[in-house]
């Protein structure tokens, strides 16, 4: 049988041909193979793994190394900190898209507002804005019944239970809730990759998520530009839309803008891409 330290190694550099991050993979996979915690991974690494448990670590490796996301395999994926259920068939959370969180904090009067989250997937941004503003309403749509579960899932095991979540696509799901005007922020990280993108997408993007959850139509910009549309159906004058944009959208993003809306500006990430737009509805 193999020790831990062993296992790690091998799984390590087995996954150097499709994995950015080797060493943190092959970490993960054994943890979740071998029902390990962190602890226990770095304080003992010459305690040997029981054979079911090292064929466990190699049918995850294999599987990795056929291009299926780690997020699937794990079951798992953390977003602002918060451990977060993971199905396939399900967006995988990218932490580009905590920016939106940090934008919504900044701006955020930390009173009992009501937020909006757009195409909330697993749930990770409505879970993080509710972890940070316990006073804040939040209600979350989506149209995969899919996500949806998994996003309730995901509230009830972190005891978020208070953010409501409804079936629909875009501003459908809000109709007969008297939120017209009533909306203080509209977040969403949409769909925004043109049709014509979607095969140069790496194998394990393309080949296993939501086609829906990434490509809205041939532009890139057909689900952004209804949700601007109804956004200023929803918010309240002075009110807040934020969404996640792609690499080089950023100037057709913010020409999508009309007289109704201020304040129109967006955000970098980490590696100086721009990835969040900011409007606020005119008061």
């Amino acid at each position: 049988m193999s020790t831990i330290e062993e296992l790690f190694q091998k799984g390590r550099r087995v996954l150097q041909s499709v994995a950015a991050e080797p060493s943190i993979e092959a970490k993960v996979i054994l943890l979740k193979s071998a029902c390990l915690t962190e602890e226990q991974f770095f304080a003992f690494p010459q305690k040997e793994v029981s054979r079911k448990e090292e064929n466990a670590f190699f049918r995850l490796i294999n599987s990795r190394l056929a291009g299926i996301p780690l997020a699937y395999l794990t079951r798992e994926k953390e977003f602002w900190s918060l451990p977060l259920k993971i199905l396939p068939g399900v967006f995988i959370p990218r932490p580009e898209t905590e920016l939106i969180v940090e934008k919504v904090l900044e701006l955020s009067s930390k009173n009992e507002e009501t937020m909006v989250d757009i195409g909330t997937g697993c749930g990770n941004i409505a879970l993080a804005l509710a972890r940070e503003l316990p006073r804040a309403r939040i209600l979350a749509t989506d149209i995969s019944a899919r996500a949806l579960n998994v996003a309730r899932f995901n509230t009830q095991n972190l005891g978020f239970g208070r953010i409501v979540f409804v079936r629909g696509n875009l501003f459908s799901a809000l109709k007969g809730l008297h939120l017209e005007e009533n909306c203080d922020f509209i977040v969403s990280n949409p769909p925004y990759i043109p049709a014509g993108d979607w095969e140069t997408l790496s194998r394990e993007v393309r080949d296993h998520e939501p086609r829906t959850a990434l490509v809205p139509g041939k532009t890139g910009f057909e689900f952004i530009r209804r949700l601007i549309k109804g956004a200023s159906s929803y918010l309240k004058p002075g009110g807040y839309l934020l969404f996640e944009i792609g690499q080089g959208q950023r100037h057709s993003a913010l020409s999508l803008f009309d007289q109704r809306w201020t304040e129109i500006e967006s955000f970098e990430d980490l590696r100086g891409i721009p990835r969040v737009v900011k409007a606020r509805k005119i008061i």
